[in-house]
């Protein structure tokens, strides 16, 4: 068992683009899945899905790439770590690498994007940076 299971997302999103796999595969959870849906709604990936497995449901993460296989994720990194939560308010909030990355944050809202998060005033506990 593993203690952080958004690290772990994290590392095999990024261990999936290394080696340009169409997609990966992780266990479920439903923080899993907003994050995927967050990366999705900001155009890092294609889609995901919940895969039914046994004995545990698996989330499918769909990677994304560019027309000439180049990829979209340059760069996916935990902020918030168990040992040391990162949070930010909403003022706190800025743009990352000049708007073409972005930032996870889970707010009470739900999980957002720092763009997000800023249209609705809300700031949290930053999860990961993307770009």
């Amino acid at each position: 068992m593993y203690s952080d299971p958004i690290a772990d997302m994290l590392t095999r999103i990024r261990n999936g683009l290394q080696i340009e796999l169409p997609f990966v595969d992780m266990p479920f959870s439903k923080l899993k899945k907003a994050v995927a849906d967050v990366l999705q709604r900001e155009g890092f990936i294609w889609d995901s899905e919940v895969v039914e497995a046994q004995p545990a449901n698996q989330l499918r993460v769909n990677l994304k790439y560019g027309p000439n296989g180049e990829r979209v994720i340059n760069h996916i990194q935990r902020v918030s770590k168990p040992g040391r939560r990162i949070y930010r308010g909403v003022q706190d909030l800025k743009p990352v690498r000049h708007g073409t990355g972005i930032t996870v944050l889970t707010t009470p809202s739900g999980v957002l994007s720092n763009r997000e998060a800023r249209q609705q005033s809300v700031g949290g506990e930053v999860l990961a940076e993307v770009w």
